[in-house]
């Protein structure tokens, strides 16, 4: 089966690698023995110019029947891109992610440039470092964030502090600019984030402080990785600013607007807290 040839999200070719089918089985939680049989059903359905995609998809519905919660893990990159189709749940999730770590945070605002107004998506101070973070959302996993996206947002990082440099309510404070998007950047937008002083996250980079790393070493999952919530309900509670599994453990009151019944409202209960255990 080494030997067998896929086709990648980007249209690039490889030789299929058991190992990262392991790997990435391991990180979701799933049983040795679990592992080993989708390991086994995968290898015997394979066949030359099959797509990354329906492998995963595969996966994905054998390590459901096993258990919902190692499918959420697993299915992390496809339930954040579920955040969509528009980019503003993407911007409450990351908002939700740096409010958790401490970070006084603004969704959504309209701020004033020595130049001109600019919308800024996320907003995240803390102690004397405020951050103006832009957030780049892709729903098809071959998109990246080219150069343009970082070379757009230094301009206007830089507009908003010129002016509020010379304000006195921010005087206490140094700025940054910060830019995250749910796929990858190109390697010409990495170079030059790193050379004007742009903070850049994105699925995989940086190495250790990716978005990824981000959401499984905190346990910070999107609901939209719950796989026992229905599609219509998960919109429900995305529209209520309910992004992060954690938020409905610890307020699980929140799922009284879906009208599910008890015994339901449990499964996904226990399935979020599995989740959002570290």
């Amino acid at each position: 089966m080494k030997n067998t040839i896929v086709v990648k999200s980007t249209g690039d070719k490889e030789f299929f690698d058991p190992e990262k089918l392991v790997s990435s089985l391991k990180k979701s939680g799933a049983e040795p023995n679990v592992i080993n049989q989708i390991l086994q059903d995968i290898e015997s359905w394979l066949f030359t110019g099959i797509s990354t995609k329906e492998i995963y998809k595969k996966a994905f519905s054998l390590l459901k029947k096993s258990k919902y919660s190692s499918a959420a893990r697993y299915s992390l990159k496809k339930a954040i891109m579920e955040l969509g189709p528009s980019g503003f749940p993407f911007e409450q999730f990351i908002g939700a992610l740096l409010r958790y770590q401490g970070f006084d945070v603004k969704v959504g605002q309209t701020v004033e440039g020595q130049c001109i107004t600019h919308e800024v998506d996320v907003i995240a101070t803390s102690n004397n470092k405020q951050y103006l973070v832009e957030c780049k959302f892709y729903n098809t996993q071959g998109k990246f964030a080219n150069v343009h996206v970082p070379l757009y947002i230094h301009s206007r990082v830089n507009d908003i502090i010129r002016k509020r440099s010379g304000l006195p309510e921010f005087k206490d404070l140094n700025f940054y600019g910060w830019i995250v998007t749910n796929t990858r950047f190109t390697s010409d937008a990495e170079a030059y984030g790193k050379c004007a002083g742009l903070q850049l996250m994105s699925w995989d980079f940086p190495a250790g402080h990716s978005l990824k790393n981000m959401v499984e070493k905190n346990g910070f999952y999107p609901i939209t990785a719950l796989s026992s919530l229905e599609k219509f309900h998960k919109q429900l509670l995305i529209s209520r600013e309910i992004v992060l599994c954690r938020q409905i453990v610890e307020s699980p009151k929140v799922l009284d607007i879906t009208g599910m019944k008890p015994n339901k409202i449990k499964k996904v209960l226990e399935e979020a807290t599995e989740l959002c255990e570290i």
